[in-house]
């Protein structure tokens, strides 16, 4: 009867509420199951079956590994996460022999022929992949979702001058919107200085535990280039670009084919148009499908990442974190708010209302691309946005408008550059401006593109880019925070160019 009475009452939510229970819920089971940082998952292989076993290891106190003469010793203050990543960059495993010595009268365990090292798995990471397979469920509806809607949104603009106008108008609502995100940054920083307030025994800590792993992230070399960026727009294949997922230059091809509509036969374009048209609206039915699952999906994504995480890291982090936080408040509030309400001639009330599905998604996603197609969705459903308006500004805004990110990077690259005692004057902050707001716009909006951009603004103000691995280990919930950012920046770009449009 209990049961009965839940799943009428479950039925009758609405999507959102659905959506907010399944973020708490998943919150407080990842937090219950959460995975021991001490312990840890070996499998080895038998010499004379050549099965695999597996065994879990508890209660350590001391980790040998043993490799020919040489030795390397852990301790459980270390972590697992050090020990994987050593264990991981080994490159002879073979006659690896590793011991761990417990606590008390525990003793010892010696392990060899090791081939993997793992966290052990609890029942909030073993549900992952039900969130996987609804990212990427709304990621392989995004591509042909944007193909569709921005070359029958621009076929239907038909005049020309007009769809320049919306362009214009749209990249330099962007470009202001990015410049006040980093500046909001900046002040935060400035005044709070996160970086002055972390011991140096935790910096260490974190920098030796993330340190092979940013290696890795970053690459030896990083560099942008701007001529090579604007070259890259333009694709020598779309086909490639599609399939690649190259955004900016699936964009390109869109927009040339949908103007290319405008100056044939109309007898002709419209058929296209039609047809494309047919193409939109049968992948938002897909997204109406795929939402369906959304609570259950953005249940197990976060569970898993607070079991994973917890809330260990966070506590030695707190400013910095505090101070990322209070920026992206401010800009999405404050930045946003003023806008919605001044340019955008709409309650801000009314617009975060409207949004918020855009929001849940985009926090538990950390992917501007994968709530595009719900994004689109809450702007015409409950906004009133125009079709053809929101199937331009918005995908170009997963593209290009990243506010949160560049807020972050700002804030981020002062931190470190207070950590390791480098004065940042005025010139190397307008220089994070300049490459911040440069570097938003060739972010790939999937999760953690951004510490490739940040790698970029450090090397230009001389700060060493090895200073990311002390973000990183926090890098995941804050790439959640400002993703909400980011997207709800371009849902108040499509309200303001709504207004404009209709006024004109």
């Amino acid at each position: 009867m209990a049961t009965k009475y839940l799943t009428k009452f479950w039925r009758k939510l609405f999507l959102h509420n659905k959506i907010f229970i399944g973020l708490i819920a998943g919150a407080i089971f990842g937090a219950v199951f959460k995975q021991d940082l001490r312990k840890l998952e070996i499998i080895i292989k038998e010499e004379k079956t050549g099965k695999k076993q597996k065994f879990v290891v508890a209660g350590w106190e001391k980790a040998e590994f043993i490799l020919g003469d040489s030795k390397i010793e852990f301790s459980e203050k270390d972590g697992t996460i050090k020990v994987i990543k050593f264990f991981q960059n080994l490159p002879d495993k073979e006659k690896l022999v590793i011991i761990f010595h417990k606590t008390g009268k525990a003793g010892e365990e010696r392990f060899e022929r090791v081939i993997s090292i793992q966290k052990v798995e609890t029942p909030a990471s073993a549900i992952k992949p039900v969130g996987i397979i609804f990212v990427r469920l709304l990621v392989f509806i995004a591509i042909p979702l944007v193909i569709a809607s921005l070359i029958s949104s621009i076929a239907s603009i038909g005049d020309m001058k007009m769809f320049g106008q919306i362009t214009v108008k749209t990249l330099t609502y962007y470009i202001i919107t990015t410049v006040i995100a980093i500046a909001i940054g900046l002040i935060c920083v400035n005044l709070i200085k996160p970086g002055l307030k972390i011991s140096p025994d935790i910096k260490d800590k974190i920098a030796s535990e993330y340190h092979a792993e940013i290696k890795e992230r970053i690459g030896e070399e990083v560099r942008f280039d701007l001529i090579d960026f604007i070259l890259n727009i333009v694709p020598t294949n779309p086909i490639n670009a599609a399939a690649s997922g190259n955004m900016l230059q699936i964009i390109f091809f869109a927009v040339a084919f949908g103007l290319a509509l405008t100056k044939i036969d109309k007898n002709k374009s419209e058929v296209i148009t039609k047809f494309f048209d047919g193409v939109s609206d049968a992948t938002i039915k897909i997204v109406n499908i795929v939402m369906k699952i959304a609570p259950y999906g953005v249940f197990a994504l976060i569970s898993a990442t607070v079991a994973e995480f917890g809330p260990e890291i966070i506590y030695t982090m707190i400013w910095y974190i505090a101070t990322v936080l209070l920026g992206l408040a401010i800009h999405l509030f404050g930045t946003y708010s003023v806008s919605v309400k001044i340019l955008g001639k709409e309650n801000p009330i009314k617009f975060f209302r409207g949004i918020k599905e855009a929001q849940i998604i985009a926090f538990t996603t950390s992917s501007s691309a994968a709530t595009l197609p719900v994004n689109i969705e809450c702007m015409e459903k409950n906004l009133g946005v125009p079709k053809q308006i929101a199937n331009f500004v918005l995908p170009l805004g997963a593209t290009v408008n990243m506010d949160g990110t560049a807020l972050y990077q700002a804030v981020a690259a002062v931190f470190i550059a207070q950590i390791y005692g480098v004065e940042i004057g005025i010139a190397q902050q307008l220089t994070i401006v300049l490459i911040a707001t440069s570097a938003s716009v060739g972010t790939a909006p999937v999760p953690g593109a951004g510490i490739i951009m940040l790698a970029i603004i450090l090397k230009s103000i001389s700060v060493p880019e090895e200073g990311i691995a002390l973000i990183l280990g926090v890098d995941r919930f804050l790439d959640m925070c400002r993703t909400v950012v980011n997207v709800t920046g371009d849902g108040t770009a499509a309200l303001f160019i709504a207004r404009k449009t209709r006024n004109n």
